[in-house]
């Protein structure tokens, strides 16, 4: 092998699309394993990394890379596995921005979907070529599955209607793709590739078609990429994954090396919390091929040197407080690293938050998790008060305590892949501040919304019980049981409501009757009558013929800060007949103080 393939790196390439739409699967049908029964909800919650040995590739292609006549020089692919969901567009912009070439997953039933448009918008800004995996084909009605047959072997075998069927959908992506401004074709009728964007029809459950996407992936690399995968002689340049204790190595950090050479012994700078880390590497760790670095099914390979573009497990000293998705950066000199540290607390503290405003707090175990989160709840116009990496701490629901007295909307805390310290548990519940844990982030958000509904509700129902409603009766003659002690009479409500403790006063001058301690209709004791209604009140300090007599007209009375509170807050909430009760008050009231309401 000449100098030059030995300069050859292997391509990166990330795989996007809608969730459920079958990225995952498609790595696994390739690997062997199941990684995608490991994450949780199914759905893959952080980049993973996957390294393709060329022979592996030459394997499962079988014949169909000689049909292209390419000699191929790359020693693989690295095949960056990005979550679907739209809440990782910071995660997917990362991939794609290290990334050499895409595959654009999309389910044929379904077509393209919001994060299908996410993602090839995405890859259109960063100039990413790409390829689409128009997946799941075996959900075709009457498809006849062949088990890991090329595409067009078993294209071959459908009957006529099922291939028209299965041509139409892809004339749909086609014309989605169109109207982007991209052409495209289903692969084996492509002539120029640098020109379309190859259609490769597969299914991830039986392997149909999977051989063909890996070939025109890795011929279009062969093709069009070399140029830019020469490894860079320069010190190594990569990103936290996942920061995690390994037995006898103690703290270590999964990382993606996108640039240059990592070694045993270099100095490197890493992102971690309250300020970068500088530390030296003790081991480097290498998983098997076809592993999925952040759940390998074999133990690693402890290795001297690491070229881009590989994923590698770093031990060192002083990882404790590492941060997922911060960068990994290898340093020459000290010019080097001060400006290293510059670049990376930059970059975290634009995403990590800690004001003194009424906010919720929010958690999360990585970087571009915390990012992501961060975006949605800001769409939503969420304030935050502090936003940080780690389990939920005793500091966290102190804080979350400050917001719960400012705002009731903002007293919570959220936590994405998190534990809850035993210390914090405890303070939360005295405080009686909920934390909201889940796994999956748009779950998380969901749990948020309607916890915030829930709790809206609770607020309003309190708020309106302590709102005191217009209320106008009128004395009925001939129907009074008690004079006193307390008086009881009958009354008909003229307009809006009457509560127990409402405060009566007199329509002729203003004067205060007494306090409705109950309300009877036909013997029964309710605790409220409206309009219309007629029924027997028991007023608490008011005497029949001195403190108000038959035929009188009584007002709800109420402070002049609850006339201002329902005239501006509750308006529009008021009927008509309502608000005129109210005008009436004010000018009742006016008699005693000219600028009452105002």
């Amino acid at each position: 092998m000449s100098e030059k393939e030995e300069d050859l790196r292997a391509p990166i390439c990330t795989i996007m699309g809608h969730i459920d739409h079958g990225k995952t699967s498609l790595l696994d049908r390739i690997r062997g394993t199941a990684v995608q029964k490991r994450e949780a909800g199914g759905i893959t919650q952080h980049i993973g990394a996957s390294f393709f040995p060329m022979e592996t590739i030459k394997e499962v292609t079988g014949k169909l890379l000689d049909t292209l006549k390419i000699e191929f020089t790359l020693p693989g692919l690295l095949i960056i596995d990005t979550p679907g969901h739209e809440s990782f567009i910071n995660l997917r912009a990362r991939g794609a921005s290290v990334a050499d070439i895409a595959i654009l997953v999309i389910d044929v039933m379904d077509g393209f979907m919001p994060q299908s448009w996410e993602s090839l918008n995405l890859l259109r800004a960063r100039k990413v070529p790409f390829l689409i995996a128009a997946n799941k084909i075996d959900r075709i009605g009457g498809w006849k599955p062949n088990e890991n047959s090329t595409f067009l072997a078993s294209f071959k075998k459908q009957n006529e209607f099922i291939q028209t069927n299965l041509n139409e959908r892809i004339y749909e992506i086609m014309g989605e793709l169109s109207k982007e401004k991209f052409q495209a074709e289903r692969y084996d009728r492509i002539k120029d590739f640098a020109k379309n964007v190859a259609i490769v029809p597969t299914s991830a459950k039986t392997g149909e078609g999977v051989a063909d996407l890996l070939m025109i992936l890795t011929g279009l690399a062969q093709q069009y990429l070399q140029e830019k995968l020469h490894v860079s002689k320069g010190p190594a340049i990569g990103s936290i994954l996942e920061v995690k204790e390994e037995p006898g190595l103690g703290m270590t950090i999964d990382t993606i090396i996108y640039d240059g050479i990592i070694k045993k012994g270099d100095n490197i700078v890493i992102g971690g919390i309250g300020e970068p880390i500088i530390t030296k590497v003790r081991a480097l760790l290498s998983p098997k091929p076809l592993d999925e670095i952040r759940d390998p099914r074999e133990k690693f390979s402890s290795v001297d040197e690491i070229k881009a573009a590989a994923g590698i497990k770093i031990g060192a000293p002083n990882l404790d407080d590492a941060v997922a998705g911060a960068s990994v950066s290898v340093f020459t000199d000290e010019e080097h690293l001060n400006s290293l540290i510059a670049e990376i607390e930059k970059e975290i503290s634009e995403i990590i938050i800690s004001t003194d405003i009424a906010g919720i707090i929010l958690k999360a175990d990585a970087l571009g998790s915390l990012e992501a989160i961060l975006r949605l709840l800001k769409e939503n116009l969420i304030p935050i008060r502090t936003a940080n990496v780690g389990d939920v701490s005793k500091r966290d629901a102190v804080d979350a305590g400050v917001s719960l007295e400012q705002d009731p909307l903002n007293g919570i805390i959220l936590g994405f892949n998190i534990g809850v310290r035993p210390d914090a548990q405890e303070e939360a519940d005295r405080l009686g501040i909920p934390i909201l844990l889940n796994n999956i982030i748009y779950r998380l958000v969901e749990d948020f919304d309607e916890w915030k509904l829930e709790k809206e509700k609770e607020l309003r129902e309190e708020r309106e019980k302590a709102i005191i409603r217009p209320g106008k009766i009128r004395v009925m003659p001939g129907f009074v049981f008690r004079i006193n002690k307390p008086a009881v009479v009958g009354v008909e409500v003229l307009g809006g409501q009457v509560c127990q403790k409402y405060q009566l006063i007199r329509e002729s001058d203003g004067r205060k009757v007494g306090e409705i301690v109950g309300i009877q209709d036909k013997g029964d004791s309710v605790p409220k009558a409206t309009k219309g209604e007629e029924v027997a009140i028991s007023i608490k300090g008011a005497t029949v013929g001195r403190t108000f007599k038959e035929g009188d007209i009584l007002y709800v009375d109420m402070s002049e800060t609850m006339f201002a509170t329902l005239k501006n807050k509750f308006k529009d909430e008021l009927p008509e007949s309502q608000k005129e009760i109210l005008d009436e008050l004010k000018e009742i009231k006016r008699k005693e103080r000219p600028l009452w309401g105002f």
